[in-house]
């Protein structure tokens, strides 16, 4: 969602170096990017406010003497780092009240993530140009053959992505029933959180076997790819892959996959969106009245 923002700079500063700070979990997405030269991996857990270990952190990236630190998540505890660095230029939007923290605000205002973080690159109040870069990532043949091969995968195959961290209500039950009308071998992608939401789906299921820069290469790999509203169905987007995305309690208004081979399937019930972790109401139907014609249908399209 962020890359348009690192694509956006490049271009307007070609002879800038831009670096990543990010966790550990996300950097092999972040090293795909063409436009960032380093990323650097923070050591710190998701919650807890550790701030001793952002003051370590901060003190150690003095000496890279940056000129500036754009500050993406809006919580107070994230634009620490750069204060402790020492950047001299701190920008990002206001969030949890970081005046002085940051010294380059921005007010918050609606619009789907991939505006609200191009728009950073911009002066205060200013709106970037549209249309936006789309996410692109980098990914050579020849990982795409050692990794298929690897896992013994077919050269031909199709990318199922069952899992949603966020919660069930963005989980589509019906990748077992597609996964044996498909005309091409499945291939289960996800995380080790996603075991349950994989079981009994046919194919080769890698759920929690393959790193995640294992799963971009496969899903770059993918004749196609099905998968609920997750990370792994942005990485898909940024990698062109033809896709199918399924939205039930979230909206692709906010987070739509980036992508001109994308198809989003969203049936904008009376409830959708919800944004609620599990079905409030208890039927779920946003998820359930997506049928699994309807999904090969699409990737028929496509």
């Amino acid at each position: 969602m962020a890359q348009p923002l690192l694509a956006r700079l490049h271009d307007k500063r070609p002879d800038t170096r831009i670096e990543v700070l990010a966790p550990a979990w996300v950097a092999p997405v972040v090293r795909r990017m063409p436009e960032v030269a380093e990323v650097v991996e923070a050591p710190l857990r998701h919650g807890p406010l550790q701030l001793r270990s952002r003051w370590r952190l901060g003190r150690s990236l003095r000496a890279r003497r940056y000129d500036q630190a754009i500050v993406l998540p809006n919580t107070w505890k994230s634009a620490l780092v750069p204060f402790f660095a020492d950047i001299p230029l701190r920008s990002g939007y206001i969030g949890e009240s970081r005046y002085g923290l940051l010294n380059l605000t921005y007010r918050n205002a609606a619009a789907p993530m991939l505006l609200h973080y191009a728009r950073l690159a911009e002066a205060p109040g200013t709106e970037p140009a549209l249309p936006l870069p789309r996410p692109r990532l980098r990914v050579e043949m020849d990982e795409i053959d050692r990794t298929r091969n690897k896992f013994g995968l077919p050269k031909s195959y199709v990318v199922l992505c069952p899992g949603a961290e966020y919660g069930p209500a963005k989980r589509w039950p019906y990748f077992a029933d597609l996964a044996r009308k498909l005309s091409a071998p499945a291939v289960v992608l996800g995380s080790a959180g996603d075991l349950e939401a994989a079981r009994g789906i046919d194919g080769a299921n890698l759920v929690g076997k393959t790193s995640l820069d294992e799963a971009i290469i496969l899903i770059a790999g993918a004749q196609a790819v099905v998968s609920n509203d997750s990370g792994l169905m942005h990485v898909a987007a940024a990698l062109g892959r033809p896709q199918v995305a399924l939205y039930g309690s979230s909206s692709p208004v906010h987070t739509p996959p980036a992508n001109d081979a994308a198809r989003v399937l969203w049936l904008h019930i009376e409830c959708s969106p919800c944004f609620q972790r599990e079905c409030p109401l208890g039927h779920f139907r946003c998820m359930k009245e997506i049928s699994v014609d309807h999904v090969l249908g699409e990737l028929h399209n496509l």
